[in-house]
């Protein structure tokens, strides 16, 4: 997403200096050959299987303790930068929390903060499933993961406030952020997630035999896994036609992977970690995409499946279902795992009656809401509104850089 929101900024004119807390890794030909983006790297020497990396919650924890360090020394490099060609703003993605940007910069310049989730939502579940989460994981692992999404989500209460724009990916993520961390309604505003559609291709006329429903994500927290298991067995139980494939791998500080144990070899598998190259293959095989999240500010997967033709079965709380005609995706109730079931049954046997019909309007929904050029241009205007507003003069160049986290 970071590469399709660069490269299509780029492309529409904005001069783009990208900041990140790493030592340096291999970019994008599109973004590391583009005369509108520099690209600045910090001193992040972080790496897998050192002694500080040995395990996954202290992976996790030294992580972030050393992209913050980095950070901080990212803060001269952006003034520096700034006085010998001053920015226009500051446009921060998928972070909300950054030591890189200097607080004296953003009282001169509009911050604009795009982020991907926040801790508050995080935390929020951690402790709502504690009893799930002690089945998988060490009760001393919670509390120290509790402690830091603790931290985090009163960090980013106090920079969110910062921000005279914040672009929220969903409207019932600018809800919650709205609620937890007192984001002004009138600051925001509701711009999805892009998705490079040519990476998909829509699936055959055909329904699989028998069909494919797709779980894909983390198995973690909040991604209603133990739903997905009573989904499974409720189909089972129902005498449903149907094979459940659950592809994804726990993150660093959640992993709920024990749960899918309880999954029914007759009608499930889980097929562990899929590599991003591999997911285009795994939804053209599919016949139906089960998000069951109890908390998800997009659901990238959805617009996913959509480009792929693939109909989806949501709760409510996937912010990538608004605005998606129902004929290809049905909402449910997050944790009711009957109507997941129902839905789905439903989904097959209107597949069944009119594949290549919804296949093709599902793909259709992809292109009209969550199309590279489409979103891009929106986030495009939102920072050219805020800058005309901050006293720019109409027909200049527009110039936006990018401090990443």
């Amino acid at each position: 997403m970071a590469t399709e929101l660069l490269y299509g900024l780029a492309e529409l004119g904005h001069r783009i200096d990208c900041f990140f807390p790493s030592a340096g890794q291999p970019l994008p030909r599109e973004i590391a050959e583009h005369q509108n983006v520099t690209v600045i790297w910090g001193t992040n020497v972080w790496q897998w299987n050192r002694w500080y990396s040995r395990g996954k919650f202290r992976a996790f924890a030294t992580g972030l303790l050393t992209r913050g360090r980095a950070s901080l020394r990212l803060r001269q490099e952006i003034l520096r930068r700034h006085r010998h060609e001053p920015y226009d703003l500051i446009y921060q993605f998928s972070s909300i929390e950054t030591p890189a940007v200097p607080a004296r910069l953003t009282h001169s310049l509009p911050l604009v903060i795009h982020p991907e989730t926040h801790a508050a939502g995080e935390l929020r579940w951690l402790i709502a499933e504690r009893r799930l989460g002690l089945r998988c994981q060490p009760a001393h692992v919670l509390a120290a993961v509790v402690a830091v999404m603790s931290l985090r989500a009163l960090a980013q209460r106090n920079a969110i406030r910062r921000a005279r724009l914040v672009i929220c990916i969903s409207g019932v993520f600018r809800d919650h952020l709205v609620r937890d961390y007192g984001v002004r309604r009138s600051d925001t505003v509701v711009i999805p997630n892009p998705v490079r559609l040519e990476r998909f291709t829509t699936s055959a006329g055909t329904v699989s035999q028998p069909p494919r429903v797709l779980v894909l994500g983390r198995i973690s927290v909040r991604k209603g896994v133990e739903d997905v298991v009573a989904v499974a067995r409720t189909l089972l139980e129902r005498g449903v036609n149907a094979r459940i494939r659950v592809l994804g791998g726990p993150s660093l500080w959640s992993d709920y992977t024990k749960l899918l144990d309880d999954l029914p070899d007759e009608n499930a598998e889980y097929a562990g970690h899929v590599a991003a190259a591999e997911i285009p293959a795994e939804l053209a095989r599919g016949d139906v995409l089960l998000q069951a999240s109890k908390y998800e500010p997009f659901g990238l997967t959805v617009a996913e499946a959509l480009a792929a033709g693939v109909p989806v079965v949501a709760t409510s709380e996937v912010g990538a279902i608004e605005g998606v005609d129902r004929a290809v995706l049905t909402e449910v109730a997050p944790g009711d795992f009957e109507a997941m079931a129902g839905a789905i049954t439903t989904m097959i046997a209107n597949l069944g009656e009119n594949t290549t019909a919804i296949r093709t309007a599902a793909r259709r929904e992809a292109s009209r809401l969550f199309a590279s050029a489409l979103v891009c241009e929106r986030v495009s205007q939102a920072l050219e509104q805020l800058v005309h507003g901050s006293g720019r003069v109409p027909g200049q160049e527009p110039s936006a850089r990018v401090p990443a986290g």
